[in-house]
């Protein structure tokens, strides 16, 4: 299963993708990668290490490329590099004991859309390998927007989930992501609802995504937990009572039955 988590800056994907890699690693494989360029997956997950982006490893960027990830406009590099090496080597062991592996993929240059640099060439090749040919449990932490992904992967994500919360532009822009998904070949969009406070909110959201034919496979109540975790850099997980945390194993468990696990 390769899941790509979007939605609106604030919604609370971060938390989503965190947990969901928690969860399924209990009895899965699984690989959970922060594409987003606040880089928050660590933190979700309680990691107090700080983990170099890969982004940042310009000796690295140099080796497989050919050139600096600070290269001039013009320098010839490698477009295809080798990286079939580095999801073990570049990959923080969370559970220590592979069941969990975490990458951070870090920030990179994005200009016009002719902006090509070393790092890019990289991280879009790495992405797209561990999409393409690792048989764990995937789940990408992104930016709002599907861009990421490109032509050659976003194919091979088995879904994107939209987080959406309560509110006409969160729903906008989980039908901007439905349309873009479509076009670049992602067959499944679904969206979690976050941050719910009342039935009326639930109602509201789903009559809105039933319009533009979205699928919603959960809600996830407001509860002071997941601020809680937040402020104490601690796992959502750890807190066995959270509201929110009981939801996200119904999503989890919709995932499962949903791709036969």
């Amino acid at each position: 299963m390769k899941i790509a988590i979007s939605g609106k800056g604030g919604v609370g994907k971060t938390t989503l993708a965190s947990t969901l890699a928690c969860i399924f690693s209990k009895k899965y494989s699984v690989f959970a990668i922060d594409a987003d360029s606040d880089m928050n997956l660590a933190i979700s997950l309680g990691v107090q290490e700080k983990i170099l982006a890969i982004s940042n490893m310009r000796d690295l960027i140099k080796e497989r490329t050919g050139a600096d990830s600070g290269t001039s406009f013009g320098e010839v590099f490698k477009m295809n590099p080798k990286i079939s090496d580095l999801p073990e080597k570049l990959s923080y062991d969370y559970n220590r004991d592979g069941s969990l592996k975490l990458m951070v993929m870090g920030t990179v240059e994005k200009g016009g859309d002719g902006c090509v640099c070393p790092a890019t060439v990289l991280l879009k090749a790495l992405l797209r390998n561990i999409i393409v040919k690792k048989e764990e449990i995937v789940i990408v932490d992104m930016e709002a927007g599907i861009e990421h992904l490109g032509r050659r992967t976003a194919d091979s994500v088995d879904a994107m989930i939209v987080v959406v919360e309560p509110g006409l532009k969160s729903i906008e822009t989980a039908e901007r992501i439905k349309n873009l998904g479509k076009d670049i070949g992602i067959k499944r969009i679904l969206t979690v609802l976050n941050k719910c406070s009342s039935k009326e909110e639930k109602e509201f959201v789903e009559k809105k995504l039933n319009e533009l034919d979205i699928e919603l496979i959960g809600t996830i109540p407001m509860d002071k937990n997941v601020v809680n975790s937040d402020i104490k850099g601690r796992p959502l997980m750890e807190y066995k009572n959270s509201s929110a945390l009981k939801s996200i194993k119904k999503i989890a468990n919709v995932l499962k039955n949903r791709f036969e696990l």
